[in-house]
């Protein structure tokens, strides 16, 4: 075993090995940098890869909600589970493995328990109850071959930012503000946004230019009779430039109670754009997304408590 190889878990060295694999099929292999998770683009397919080193009956695996939400939101989504061997890898489409996660259990952080028996079939609740997962087992040609899509193929960042967006709009929906979003057609957990979305039009505000207003990514209002007044603006930026994103919403800097917040995995770049603004820069904020994405899950975890216990 090479030193490189020995600093290596055996996770690591097992998906390692699934990604050489995946290049003997001469197909592209490329990491997707803009997840966190440890998800790759394998031909056409947008694959997350979980390893588990050989067990006595059973592999375990953990499965974050944050990271199902985002691999549902992706066009042609598998998961694969490597099973102490790359010879013993179940790969299974996303969606349908997502049909029977109520049958899985998870904890209260939203991390599901995948527990996969010596046969190769995902466990559910009930006594021998299981996933038939045999047609998946080393199921290379699956990811191999274009998908038939019934909808307009969107790119990863894309997906991601339509995410977010939905993540924004949902916060706001559980605190209770009136939420706005440009974004109609796009979808989150396959509804448009603007369906999630409280307002439909976005409000004219005197002091504001309403064409930049009613770009910004997502908007949170308060209702106060007839009027809607504003209380936080949101740009997710990923791929694009920060400047434009940034501009749009320094249309609201009138209003000194609302602060910009910009959404992103590049603090670096957003403190280089933020110099542009000096007459207000300590009112934008800067929020990793991973960090939106443990914001969420808590926001939806008290929410569901809060209707457990009736409080």
């Amino acid at each position: 075993m090479s030193k490189m190889s020995k600093q290596l878990s055996l996770s690591e060295i097992l998906v390692n090995q699934f990604l050489q694999k995946a290049t003997e099929f001469q197909t592209n292999v490329e990491p997707i940098k803009v997840l966190k998770s440890r998800t790759y683009k394998i031909a056409e397919s947008n694959v997350l890869v979980r390893a588990a080193s050989e067990g006595n009956r059973r592999y375990f695996f953990g499965l974050n909600y944050l990271t199902v939400e985002e691999m549902a939101n992706l066009n042609n989504p598998f998961i694969s589970f490597i099973c102490g061997s790359v010879d013993r890898t179940i790969i299974i489409p996303a969606k349908l493995l997502f049909k029977f996660l109520p049958q899985i259990s998870h904890d209260r952080n939203g991390e599901f328990k995948i527990n996969i028996d010596a046969n190769l079939n995902i466990v559910l609740s009930g006594r021998n109850n299981r996933l038939n997962c045999k047609e998946f087992i080393n199921a290379w040609p699956l990811l191999l071959t274009p998908p038939k899509l019934s909808e307009e193929k969107t790119s990863v960042e894309d997906s991601l930012h339509s995410i977010l967006q939905g993540r924004l709009i949902e916060i706001g929906n559980t605190r209770g503000f009136q939420t706005f979003c440009p974004d109609k057609s796009k979808k989150f957990n396959d509804r448009k946004l603007e369906e999630i979305s409280t307002i439909k039009i976005c409000p004219k505000l005197q002091f504001s230019d309403y064409d930049l207003l009613r770009k910004i990514d997502v908007l949170w209002f308060r209702a106060r009779g007839d009027l809607f007044i504003p209380e936080y603006a949101f740009e997710v930026e990923l791929s694009t430039g920060f400047w434009s994103g940034m501009g749009r919403m320094a249309t609201l800097s009138d209003y000194s109670n609302v602060n910009f917040y910009v959404i992103s995995d590049d603090e670096r770049r957003f403190k280089q754009i933020l110099g542009s603004f000096s007459n207000i820069q300590e009112r934008f904020r800067y929020i990793d997304y991973s960090i939106l994405g443990e914001l969420y899950s808590a926001e939806i975890n008290l929410k569901e408590l809060r209707v457990q216990i009736g409080l």
